[in-house]
């Protein structure tokens, strides 16, 4: 897991959200209800039983029409992470699946810190996520959680994973996962654009954090090798001729292309990220965009 200097200089960060929040527990968060903040938000005209001290008097001396003053209110607003916990993101001498269990205790930190409400999905077990709330003293019950997760499943249709979360109103949904699956490398399939249609009518800012490991990114292999898919355990076997990688690179190349321009479409964002990079470096600087 994480030192705790890097939480230190994520205090500091925020969360970008793409709609105003519409929660009933009082936050951090601009919310589109109207309160009794300190931000002035607009005038509207005085209706029997509001309270008379939020009338703007220097408005009806002017027009002599009665005006109430109205502000924000502040409520905590809604982060949703789905973890992809299938077989293959346990592969790569620095692995993806601890990258992700980090990714997700960023993401959790910067929600419970600044008072927002935090629901963490396992993707094999989406009917039965972790829900918390009230501040970063409830980081230790995350990283418990995410320490006791198991990478063991088959892979994950997001789209089938995005149907099944609960409604919570606008926020941001968080998907932390490798993305190598048929549907997602297969250009006749749409899922992934559902995906992120779906999140997008549900006032979600989608957000796409493609863990990958140094032995997918830069293939060093060569020979004929037996190459076992961890999830089907089926076999293939390859020469790792110049040609056979170019062409791989190039179809990765284009899952990432694919994958950054579905987000941009909904309003989100997408970012690969490496498990062999330095893990601050890889925080403060290629998660920057989710930040404001």
């Amino acid at each position: 897991m994480l030192d705790a200097g890097i939480y230190e200089q994520l205090s500091r960060l925020v969360i970008a959200m793409k709609q105003k929040s519409s929660q009933n527990m009082a936050g951090n968060r601009r919310s589109v209800q109207k309160g009794t903040s300190a931000e002035f938000s607009d005038f509207r005209e005085y209706m029997p039983g509001d309270d008379l001290r939020r009338l703007d008097w220097n408005v009806y001396a002017r027009s002599e029409r009665m005006y109430i003053r109205e502000y924000f209110e502040e409520k905590e607003a809604v982060v949703s992470v789905i973890l992809d916990t299938s077989a293959s993101m346990h592969y790569g001498k620095k692995s993806k699946a601890e990258l992700a269990q980090d990714l997700c205790a960023v993401i959790a930190f910067l929600t419970l810190h600044h008072m927002d409400r935090l629901v963490l999905y396992d993707s094999s077990q989406m009917g039965n996520p972790l829900v918390v709330s009230g501040g970063k003293n409830a980081l230790p019950k995350v990283l418990g959680w995410l320490q006791a997760r198991t990478f063991s499943g088959t892979e994950t249709d997001s789209f089938s994973a995005v149907r099944q979360m609960q409604r919570r109103g606008a926020g941001v949904t968080v998907i932390v996962s490798d993305f190598l699956t048929e549907a997602a490398t297969d250009p006749t399939q749409d899922r992934l654009e559902k995906t992120m249609q779906y999140l997008d009518f549900t006032k979600q800012r989608p957000v796409l954090l493609q863990t990958l490991c140094a032995e997918e990114l830069r293939v060093t292999m060569d020979g004929t090798r037996n190459l076992i898919d961890m999830e089907s355990k089926e076999k293939l076997r390859v020469t790792m001729r110049a040609d056979v990688i170019a062409r791989y690179e190039q179809e990765l190349q284009k899952l990432s292309v694919r994958l950054k321009k579905s987000a941009s479409a909904a309003g989100g964002t997408y970012i690969l990220c490496d498990s062999e990079k330095e893990r601050r470096a890889l925080i403060l600087e290629d998660l920057r965009p989710l930040f404001v």
